[in-house]
């Protein structure tokens, strides 16, 4: 079986070498090693037409190299039922380029005569640095926008118009394993709301593909169509099928089909591999109809791909191995004239060695360029290349790529590097970097900027304009490579410049704060960097509000608010708007922890600022910062407000990176307001999306555990909390770890490990007084003074509730009362043994809790008070234990959450309030009548959205709305999306 651009190469029988030994092929056998016909893939084939034949569709082809990904797409564009359409192939590579964007570049390149009448509107222009070859069909270059997300944004639409443009097409975009950060988000951008005419087709290698990409590809909507197609290697009797079809045999001597299926593992192209090799040795023999190999025992042929490639190219003459030795060095397809350069041979010579390396089958033209099918095949030829030799040609490749201009500048730093010459690669490598930060490619720039840092021997001036580029790129990258916080250390303790070194401490430290790094080391270098950065008051302004958040026990709060203030004073020296915004939003996040009502007034002026929209990078950022720690203080109101408008202007300006930040933040946000309907699906797709960005992802992943153990998923909690607060307490999360430490200790108490349980408490209160941030820490205390007064120690719990209280006497803290009163509470109902007076003061400090509570809109919170206040009024004999308890169930049965619907159960049996019926799994539901998010989404399915932008709008997955909207349907007994608005308006009518 033949596959031409994905199993490594196409093997070929007949050698233009006439030292070759091995018998010519008998009349009529093919001339290439590859089968005319398709094996083994005939269902797959079945489901790629069908599932594309309706437009939209995705389909999605998985397997490993050499299984026959680009065969199978071979053989739909020449199906009957795709006659006529036009495909458009792109492909990534592994050498990385600054220039992002390149399968999707590569596959529209070669269609501008198709363009040539379609009436592209001016967003069009915007991909004319993309596209030169379309230049005559494109819009002028519109003016630049100040802000580089909103530049990429556009560059996508006028992409996705020139999609549309092309008509009824199969966009094929192969090898995401190797796909930049920016083309992922591009097929994000274009699987969300394809065109109408568009087939899409994606191929990868299951194993190598990066957890983002398979994040996206689960994103497709419902409504498009979608395709799985995961190809395994061939069975015995399939090999034996392909390799008759490939000898043109009616059959083949059983032990000979034995013999590839177990030296191939039914690996296509190392099927056809073997089979040329075996024929080039002259070991195969016809005996009639019939293909049998010579003396199987005679010799051990390789099994490793590797070595056959190696075979075949040795029987090449000297010039086509030249050739295909400069292909190998080159691994990336490429026109003639730089193929002929990097072998340094002339066009006679190029024209003969051309035409046998083609014949072989190791090289194969694509369109105007050449190249090797697959790069397996050009990493084995590469590695057989002598060292001296390699350099050489390393040498030529640099120089021809140079011809063609900046978009194989990370090509041209990838061949300078294995030269040898140092400054020639770091100067190529830094403007590949500069280009790669401008494109927000920040992750390839960090690629390139490490490794000259590494390996190459520099000016110390040099080196030191590369590591501020590598800082500044790294604390962009949402994957950075861990070890480049140490190649960072290991420069600052080189001799630089005040303003580099200033500029890479501060880097430095950023980038621990998101790895997790100590936080003794991250201060100091804040502080060191204070004096040396005078040039760059917004990054001298950065650096103070480090040093004013606190992550270092012991230092008081009064220091804190010394660099804080300090801070605020330099803001009005920074020009960029953007930065100020940033740096009060820095502010005011830290002044939300420390209870000081002064945040309320940074919030003020970034609103007067930006008119209440952020829209940049900086100022998303700010408004998130202050969000989240509004949430963990409990500024519910505010929280929503504040990121609400971040996660608008994180998905407007088209910042993936920012928009999982927000939507971890909300996440949060919504557990602690009981907005559980959906949440788990939305936590479980952040997870993945989070991959490899910690700090991030623990917010979500505390979340996960919370949830869990309120829907009764005892050890998942368990293992999930505990895990959680360990990875807290390491990257020093303060302000996150009272969230799941909270619950941890309830689930603790319940299981009888009060010891355990009050241990955890106060080891999270001494961390939280050690840095003097007291208002997020508040949601720990009342579990933690259960825990106390559980485990015999009521005086401590005493103690401590008074000491917080001492310590929260004038700090803005919303959850003070509800929390004080919460612990009160307990404390009365642990004396309760000796004074049954007590009984009364501990209902009434529930009931107060409880309506503190629901006051700041914690009701999950309030419904525990509550269930402890009708426990206490049960203990005095009174009505009022009903209500309460009959309250308390309700809110559970709201919130789904299982666990403490079964213990309160127990206790409303008691007092004598019913009890709904055992659930038998699942959430609890609303039973005939729409919950509140079922209606919300039946409301906007009537509307009209699609459960794609349904899912956007309400940040829930588009399984979660599907069910929604099947349920809405179900209840309301219509059939259809369109007649939801009627039965809304007839069962809910306007007022």
């Amino acid at each position: 079986m033949r596959d031409p651009e994905d199993d490594l190469s196409q093997a070929g029988a007949a050698r233009g070498d006439e030292r070759a030994s091995s018998p010519a092929p008998r009349a009529g056998s093919p001339t290439r090693w590859s089968s005319a016909t398709l094996v083994g893939r005939e269902r797959e084939l079945s489901d790629l037409v069908e599932g594309l034949t309706a437009t939209p569709a995705v389909a999605v082809i998985e397997g490993d190299p050499g299984i026959g990904k680009t065969r199978l797409i071979d053989e739909l564009r020449t199906h009957p039922a795709y006659a006529g359409r036009r495909f458009a192939v792109g492909r990534c590579r592994s050498i990385g380029e600054p220039f992002p964007l390149g399968p999707v570049v590569e596959s529209l390149r070669r269609h501008g005569e198709a363009l040539q009448t379609a009436a592209l509107s001016p967003v069009a222009g915007a991909v004319r640095p993309l596209l030169p070859e379309l230049s005559a069909v494109l819009p002028p270059l519109p003016p630049g926008l100040d802000d580089h997300v909103a530049e990429r944004h556009r560059v996508f639409r006028g992409l996705l118009e020139i999609i549309e443009a092309l008509g009824e097409m199969v966009l094929v975009l192969e090898d995401l394993h190797w796909a930049d950060e920016q083309t992922v988000e591009f097929i994000d951008y274009l699987v969300s709301d394809p065109p109408s005419r568009l087939g899409l087709v994606l191929t990868y290698r299951g194993a190598e593909v990066a957890p983002p990409t398979r994040t996206v590809l689960g994103r497709v909507p419902t409504e498009v169509g979608r395709v799985q197609v995961h190809l395994s290697p061939l069975t015995q009797p399939q090999t034996r099928q392909l390799a008759s079809a490939i000898l043109d045999a009616d059959t083949l001597s059983e032990e000979f089909a034995t013999y590839l299926w177990e030296r191939t593992a039914g690996l296509p192209f190392a099927i056809e591999e073997l089979l040329a090799l075996l024929q080039a040795r002259g070991s195969l023999a016809q005996h009639g109809t019939r293909w049998i190999r010579r003396a199987l025992d005679e010799m051990d042929v390789p099994d490793r791909i590797r070595d056959t490639v190696l075979e075949r190219a040795g029987r090449l003459s000297l010039d086509a191995r030249t050739v295909a030795e400069a292909a190998a060095v080159l691994q990336t397809t490429q026109p003639s004239q730089v193929l002929q350069a990097t072998a340094g041979c002339t066009d006679d010579v190029l024209l003969d060695a051309l035409e046998e390396a083609l014949r072989s089958g190791l090289l194969f033209e694509d369109g105007a360029s050449l190249g090797f099918r697959h790069p397996l095949a050009a990493q084995a030829v590469y590695d057989a290349i002598p060292g001296p030799r390699r350099r050489q040609i390393h040498a030529r490749a640099a120089a021809a790529l140079r011809e063609l201009g900046d978009p194989a500048i990370g090509q041209i730093a990838h061949h300078l590097r294995e030269t040898g010459e140092s400054a020639q690669w770091a100067e190529a490598a830094e403007r590949a970097a500069d280009q790669a930060m401008t494109l927000r490619n920040d992750g390839q720039a960090v690629r390139l900027l490490a490794d000259v840092l590494r390996e190459a021997s520099l000016a110390p001036e040099v080196r030191a304009r590369l590591a501020v580029k590598l800082g500044q790129a790294a604390v962009e990258a949402i994957h950075a490579a861990p070890d480049v916080t140490g190649l960072l250390a290991s420069v600052l303790d080189e001799p630089l410049p005040a303003p580099a070194r200033g500029e890479l401490r501060l880097s430095l430290s950023v980038l621990l704060s998101q790895v997790g790094g100590d936080p003794v080391l991250r201060r100091q270098l804040y502080a060191d960097a204070v004096d040396d950065l005078d040039h760059r008051p917004d990054l001298q302004a950065w650096a103070m509000v480090g040093l004013g958040i606190p992550t270092v026990p012991g230092v008081e709060p009064t220091e804190l608010l010394h660099w804080l203030h300090r801070s605020l004073e330099i803001v009005p020296r920074i020009d960029d708007p953007v930065s100020r915004v940033f740096m009060w939003g820095k502010a005011a996040m830290v002044l939300v922890a420390l209870g000081d009502p002064a945040w309320h007034r940074l919030v003020d002026r970034m609103g007067e600022q930006i008119g209440g929209s952020p829209r940049r990078r900086g100022e998303v950022n700010a408004y998130d910062s202050v969000g989240l720690e509004a949430c963990y203080s409990g500024h519910h109101a505010a929280a929503d407000r504040l990121l609400t408008a971040a996660l608008r202007g994180a998905t407007e300006c088209e910042s993936h990176r920012l928009e999982l930040r927000v939507r971890r933040s909300m996440a949060l946000l919504d557990y602690s307001r009981g907005r559980w309907d959906g949440l788990e699906d939305q936590v479980r797709v952040l997870i993945d999306e989070l991959d490899g960005y910690p700090s991030g992802r623990l917010a979500v992943e505390a979340v996960a555990g919370c949830l869990a153990l309120a829907r009764g998923d005892l050890d998942t909690a368990s293992a999930g909390l505990s895990d959680v607060v360990r990875r807290a307490e390491e990257l020093t999360d303060i302000d996150l770890l009272p969230v799941p430490a909270a619950a941890l200790i309830r689930l603790q108490i319940a299981r009888g490990e009060v010891t355990e349980a009050a241990r955890l408490g106060e080891d999270v209160l001494r961390g939280a007084e050690s840095m003097g941030i007291w208002v997020p820490a508040l949601r720990v205390v009342p579990p933690y003074v259960e825990a106390l007064c559980a485990s015999g120690q009521v005086e401590e719990a005493r103690a401590v509730t008074a000491r917080i209280a001492a310590a929260l006497d004038g700090l803005e803290g919303p959850l003070a009362p509800a929390v004080l009163a919460h612990a009160g509470g307990h404390l009365a109902a642990a004396a309760a043994d000796w004074a049954v007076a007590d009984w009364a003061v501990a209902a009434q400090l529930f009931a107060d809790a409880a309506d503190h509570y629901r006051g700041f809109d914690f009701p999950y919170e309030a419904a525990q008070a509550g269930e402890m206040a009708a426990r206490c009024h049960h203990e005095l004999a009174e009505d009022a234990a009903k209500e309460l308890m009959g309250a308390a169930l309700a809110a559970y049965e709201r919130l789904g959450a299982e666990w403490d619907m079964s213990r309160a159960s127990r206790l409303a049996r008691r007092i004598g309030v019913p009890v709904p019926g055992r659930h038998r799994g699942g959430r609890y539901g609303y039973g005939s009548q729409l919950s509140p998010r079922e209606r919300q989404v039946a409301e906007l399915a009537a509307a009209g959205l699609t459960d794609q932008q349904i899912a956007r709008q309400l940040h829930l997955s588009v399984k979660t709305v599907e069910k929604h909207v099947s349920a809405a349907k179900r209840k309301l007994e219509t059939p259809t999306r369109v007649a939801l608005a009627v039965r809304l308006a007839e069962v809910d009518p306007p007022a």
